[in-house]
């Protein structure tokens, strides 16, 4: 290798089949040094067409590259090496990799369409060894590189597909909005390569994104779908959100596309009410906004949960005595101990007066009488 005799180097590592370290320190290194990788990826393929005899060096040589963070170097050599799987990974980690914020990944999507340029070529090279039955040696060899299932390359192709249309989405709703301001965080914006919790982020950061909830709401939706999320909890913590920002319209505007979806059940727009007042400001500049949220909500017990959150004692009361006794006795209990907790003397006596009349009522009611089987002549 001093003498740049290459090519003997290489003969003598693949003849006497030389440990990995002595291909690393003795071959790799001075090649990377010298930028002389293209000429040893040029030597190789001559030496070794198929690539079988020196793939474990060549392997060895993307681990090295990968613990060294040297990324553009591994995937010229995954390139090379046809690892068209592994080199779809480093594409997917060239577009994540440094950006906070979806401006700077929307810079980065080449990264992912070559991604899935990588695994349609896998795809296509796969397909075309199942069909040709008769080269047996091609279907055993390139044993080297990654393997994947027809199935899993297609699953992450939609998944770059829809990563790409959820990119160009929050990419332009961050560069047209006049009020949008550069992330604080240094942390890389959720994407849908992560775990199902950054999943949920990036379907919340959708829904949020856009002039509006019906906007990003149908590509949230995709992504719930796709991806089989909880779609309440990403309902409730987008609604959370715009709670926290007063933007009560938009709530119901959310609280809309959910009844909408087809997928919802009659409680889940409830349940959005429910956990929205929660942790909504109490104070009177909000009454006005949070009592019309209230009425949105279809179920009688559930309107009288929000009311006793926001503190309406009275309109809880009112619509608890309403409903048949057996329901109403339980929300009149629940009425009575919220006025104990705030101190609401009037309507503690207005509730202890109900449920003793009712308390007595029933044990003035006789039992019913077991009705006599039906002769049967």
């Amino acid at each position: 290798m001093r003498h740049d005799n290459m090519k003997d180097a290489l003969q003598h590592l693949l003849s006497k089949e030389c440990p990995e370290e002595v291909f690393l320190e003795g071959v790799l290194q001075p090649c990377l040094e010298r930028g002389r990788l293209g000429m040893l990826q040029g030597l190789l393929e001559t030496l070794d067409p198929g690539l079988e005899v020196c793939s474990r060096y060549l392997l060895s040589s993307c681990q090295l590259l990968q613990r060294r963070g040297h990324f553009h170097t591994l995937y010229q050599l995954q390139q090379f090496m046809m690892d068209h799987v592994r080199a779809a990974m480093t594409c997917i980690r060239f577009f994540t990799h440094g950006v906070v914020s979806y401006v700077q990944l929307g810079d980065q999507r080449r990264w992912l369409v070559r991604a899935k340029e990588h695994l349609r070529t896998y795809l296509q090279e796969q397909q075309g060894t199942r069909t040709n039955s008769t080269n047996r040696k091609k279907s055993t060899s390139n044993s080297f590189r990654k393997k994947m299932s027809s199935s899993d390359v297609s699953r992450h192709m939609n998944t770059i597909e829809l990563q790409l249309e959820v990119t160009r989405f929050l990419h332009h709703c961050e560069t047209s909005s006049s009020t949008a301001t550069p992330s604080a965080s240094s942390s890389t914006p959720p994407t849908l390569f992560g775990p199902s919790a950054m999943k949920i982020d990036v379907a919340c950061k959708v829904m949020l994104g856009g002039k509006n909830i019906e906007e990003g709401f149908g590509i949230a939706y995709r992504v719930i779908q796709d991806f089989q999320l909880e779609a309440l909890t990403v309902y409730v913590r987008a609604g959370q959100r715009l709670v926290r920002q007063r933007q009560y319209r938009a709530v119901r505007q959310l609280l809309k596309c959910v009844g909408e979806s087809g997928t919802a059940t009659k409680n889940d727009c409830d349940v959005i009410i429910l956990s929205c007042v929660s942790i909504a400001d109490k104070g009177p500049t909000d009454a006005k906004e949070l009592e019309c949220l209230i009425l949105e909500t279809k179920s009688t017990e559930n309107k009288i949960k929000a009311y006793l959150q926001v503190s309406k004692l009275r309109a809880a009361y009112l619509l608890a005595v309403k409903l048949d006794t057996t329901k109403a006795g339980p929300l009149v209990q629940e009425v009575l101990q919220t006025a104990e907790a705030v101190g609401d003397s009037v309507m503690q006596d207005i509730c202890c007066q109900w449920l003793s009349e009712h308390k007595d009522r029933d044990r003035k009611t006789p039992p019913p009488t077991k009705q006599g089987r039906p002769n049967a002549k």
